[in-house]
Protein backbone atom coordinates (compact mmCIF):
# COMPACT_ATOMS: atom_id res chain seq x y z
CA UNK A 1 0.00 0.00 0.00
CA UNK A 2 1.19 3.40 -0.86
CA UNK A 3 1.91 5.41 1.98
CA UNK A 4 1.72 9.21 2.21
CA UNK A 5 3.36 11.45 4.61
CA UNK A 6 1.04 14.06 6.25
CA UNK A 7 2.90 17.28 5.95
CA UNK A 8 3.88 16.69 1.83
CA UNK A 9 1.51 14.10 0.57
CA UNK A 10 3.65 12.85 -1.28
CA UNK A 11 4.09 8.79 -2.01
CA UNK A 12 6.50 7.35 0.62
CA UNK A 13 8.51 3.65 -0.83
CA UNK A 14 7.75 0.91 1.30
CA UNK A 15 9.99 0.28 3.94
CA UNK A 16 12.13 -2.40 1.63
CA UNK A 17 12.82 1.05 -0.32
CA UNK A 18 10.21 0.24 -3.46
CA UNK A 19 7.56 2.57 -4.13
CA UNK A 20 4.19 1.01 -6.09
CA UNK A 21 5.08 3.01 -8.65
CA UNK A 22 8.11 2.01 -9.05
CA UNK A 23 7.06 -1.49 -8.85
CA UNK A 24 4.45 -1.44 -11.58
CA UNK A 25 6.90 -0.13 -13.77
CA UNK A 26 9.29 -2.59 -13.35
CA UNK A 27 6.70 -5.17 -13.65
CA UNK A 28 4.93 -4.21 -16.83
CA UNK A 29 8.22 -4.91 -18.38
CA UNK A 30 7.33 -8.59 -18.24
CA UNK A 31 5.13 -9.64 -21.07
CA UNK A 32 2.10 -11.88 -19.75
CA UNK A 33 -0.79 -13.98 -21.64
CA UNK A 34 -3.91 -13.44 -20.90
CA UNK A 35 -6.67 -15.19 -19.98
CA UNK A 36 -10.28 -15.27 -18.98
CA UNK A 37 -10.93 -17.09 -15.43
CA UNK A 38 -14.83 -18.10 -14.95
CA UNK A 39 -16.63 -19.81 -12.98
CA UNK A 40 -20.57 -20.74 -12.33
CA UNK A 41 -22.03 -19.50 -8.92
CA UNK A 42 -24.58 -22.10 -8.10
CA UNK A 43 -26.23 -19.78 -5.73
CA UNK A 44 -26.40 -16.40 -7.93
CA UNK A 45 -30.31 -16.95 -8.91
CA UNK A 46 -32.91 -19.47 -9.77
CA UNK A 47 -30.37 -21.04 -12.24
CA UNK A 48 -27.06 -19.76 -10.58
CA UNK A 49 -24.83 -17.53 -12.62
CA UNK A 50 -21.55 -17.23 -14.21
CA UNK A 51 -18.48 -15.38 -13.27
CA UNK A 52 -15.63 -13.89 -15.47
CA UNK A 53 -12.27 -12.10 -14.67
CA UNK A 54 -9.16 -11.02 -16.81
CA UNK A 55 -6.04 -12.05 -15.78
CA UNK A 56 -2.76 -11.79 -16.74
CA UNK A 57 -1.07 -13.35 -13.51
CA UNK A 58 -1.88 -17.15 -15.00
CA UNK A 59 1.25 -19.52 -14.56
CA UNK A 60 2.15 -23.37 -15.05
CA UNK A 61 3.03 -24.81 -11.40
CA UNK A 62 3.51 -28.24 -12.37
CA UNK A 63 3.11 -31.50 -15.00
CA UNK A 64 2.83 -34.29 -12.33
CA UNK A 65 0.04 -33.58 -11.37
CA UNK A 66 -0.99 -30.77 -13.63
CA UNK A 67 -1.12 -27.83 -11.71
CA UNK A 68 -1.90 -23.96 -12.74
CA UNK A 69 -1.61 -21.03 -10.57
CA UNK A 70 -3.89 -17.34 -10.79
CA UNK A 71 -3.42 -14.32 -8.72
CA UNK A 72 -6.58 -12.47 -7.25
CA UNK A 73 -6.99 -10.01 -5.61
CA UNK A 74 -8.11 -10.34 -2.05
CA UNK A 75 -11.61 -9.94 -1.48
CA UNK A 76 -12.42 -9.51 -5.11
CA UNK A 77 -15.82 -10.97 -6.70
CA UNK A 78 -13.75 -14.16 -8.07
CA UNK A 79 -11.48 -14.87 -5.20
CA UNK A 80 -14.53 -14.82 -3.01
CA UNK A 81 -16.53 -17.07 -5.34
CA UNK A 82 -13.72 -19.48 -5.75
CA UNK A 83 -13.20 -19.97 -1.95
CA UNK A 84 -16.82 -21.33 -2.20
CA UNK A 85 -16.55 -23.13 -5.48
CA UNK A 86 -13.89 -25.97 -5.53
CA UNK A 87 -14.02 -25.67 -9.88
CA UNK A 88 -13.28 -22.91 -12.07
CA UNK A 89 -11.91 -22.87 -15.76
CA UNK A 90 -9.67 -20.52 -17.62
CA UNK A 91 -9.93 -19.54 -21.41
CA UNK A 92 -6.17 -18.40 -22.63
CA UNK A 93 -7.33 -15.67 -24.98
CA UNK A 94 -6.15 -15.30 -28.59
CA UNK A 95 -5.40 -12.04 -30.23
CA UNK A 96 -8.94 -11.37 -31.55
CA UNK A 97 -9.92 -11.49 -28.39
CA UNK A 98 -9.13 -8.18 -27.30
CA UNK A 99 -12.82 -6.66 -26.61
CA UNK A 100 -13.32 -9.94 -24.14
CA UNK A 101 -10.29 -8.97 -22.06
CA UNK A 102 -11.11 -5.22 -21.54
CA UNK A 103 -15.21 -6.39 -20.98
CA UNK A 104 -14.10 -8.62 -17.61
CA UNK A 105 -11.45 -5.99 -16.71
CA UNK A 106 -13.59 -2.98 -16.56
CA UNK A 107 -14.11 -1.50 -12.91
CA UNK A 108 -17.75 -1.01 -12.31
CA UNK A 109 -18.98 -3.25 -14.96
CA UNK A 110 -22.78 -4.29 -15.68
CA UNK A 111 -23.49 -7.84 -14.65
CA UNK A 112 -21.60 -10.76 -15.52
CA UNK A 113 -25.01 -12.61 -16.81
CA UNK A 114 -24.97 -9.71 -20.01
CA UNK A 115 -21.22 -9.89 -20.48
CA UNK A 116 -21.50 -14.10 -21.40
CA UNK A 117 -24.36 -13.17 -23.40
CA UNK A 118 -22.71 -12.64 -26.68
CA UNK A 119 -19.68 -14.75 -26.23
CA UNK A 120 -20.07 -18.15 -27.71
CA UNK A 121 -19.36 -20.58 -24.76
CA UNK A 122 -19.76 -24.09 -23.71
CA UNK A 123 -19.81 -25.32 -20.50
CA UNK A 124 -17.19 -27.30 -19.10
CA UNK A 125 -18.24 -30.83 -18.29
CA UNK A 126 -15.92 -31.18 -15.06
CA UNK A 127 -16.07 -27.54 -13.55
CA UNK A 128 -19.48 -26.42 -15.22
CA UNK A 129 -17.83 -22.87 -15.76
CA UNK A 130 -17.89 -20.95 -19.25
CA UNK A 131 -15.30 -21.98 -21.56
CA UNK A 132 -14.78 -19.72 -24.52
CA UNK A 133 -15.53 -21.52 -28.19
CA UNK A 134 -12.48 -19.48 -29.74
CA UNK A 135 -9.71 -19.45 -27.17
CA UNK A 136 -6.78 -20.78 -27.80
CA UNK A 137 -6.96 -23.01 -24.82
CA UNK A 138 -9.31 -24.28 -22.04
CA UNK A 139 -8.60 -25.54 -18.81
CA UNK A 140 -10.99 -26.89 -16.20
CA UNK A 141 -9.31 -26.41 -12.42
CA UNK A 142 -10.32 -27.85 -8.93
CA UNK A 143 -8.82 -25.90 -6.31
CA UNK A 144 -5.81 -27.70 -4.64
CA UNK A 145 -4.59 -24.72 -2.34
CA UNK A 146 -4.96 -20.91 -1.21
CA UNK A 147 -2.25 -19.07 -0.26
CA UNK A 148 -2.38 -15.15 1.05
CA UNK A 149 0.43 -13.23 -0.51
CA UNK A 150 -0.14 -9.59 0.22
CA UNK A 151 -3.01 -8.09 -1.20
CA UNK A 152 -3.54 -11.37 -3.30
CA UNK A 153 -4.88 -14.90 -3.41
CA UNK A 154 -2.42 -17.42 -5.21
CA UNK A 155 -4.92 -20.00 -5.83
CA UNK A 156 -3.45 -23.50 -7.10
CA UNK A 157 -5.56 -25.41 -9.17
CA UNK A 158 -5.62 -28.72 -10.65
CA UNK A 159 -6.02 -29.31 -13.73
CA UNK A 160 -8.81 -32.01 -14.53
CA UNK A 161 -10.07 -31.25 -18.55
CA UNK A 162 -7.91 -29.24 -21.76
CA UNK A 163 -9.57 -28.16 -24.49
CA UNK A 164 -7.65 -26.15 -27.97
CA UNK A 165 -10.59 -24.58 -29.49
CA UNK A 166 -8.63 -22.73 -31.80
CA UNK A 167 -4.67 -23.76 -30.52
CA UNK A 168 -3.25 -22.03 -34.17
CA UNK A 169 -4.31 -18.74 -33.23
CA UNK A 170 -1.77 -16.22 -32.02
CA UNK A 171 -1.95 -15.06 -28.48
CA UNK A 172 -2.94 -11.71 -26.65
CA UNK A 173 -0.54 -10.55 -24.58
CA UNK A 174 0.15 -7.75 -21.77
CA UNK A 175 2.87 -5.73 -21.78
CA UNK A 176 3.86 -1.89 -20.56
CA UNK A 177 -0.39 -1.59 -19.55
CA UNK A 178 -1.56 -2.19 -22.67
CA UNK A 179 -3.26 -5.24 -24.60
CA UNK A 180 -1.15 -6.22 -27.32
CA UNK A 181 -0.09 -8.95 -29.96
CA UNK A 182 2.64 -10.94 -31.25
CA UNK A 183 4.05 -9.40 -34.39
Amino acid sequence: MLQKTPLTDHPLPHPEGVSDDEFRAALSRLAAGVVLVTAHDPDDGPHGGDAGMTATAFLSVSLDPPLVLVSLRTGSRMDDLLDEVPTWAVSVLAENQRHVAGRFAMKGRVSDRLLFADLPHTRGAASGAPLLDDALATLECRTENRVTAGDHTLVIGRVLAVGLPAPDDEPLAYFRGRYRTLD
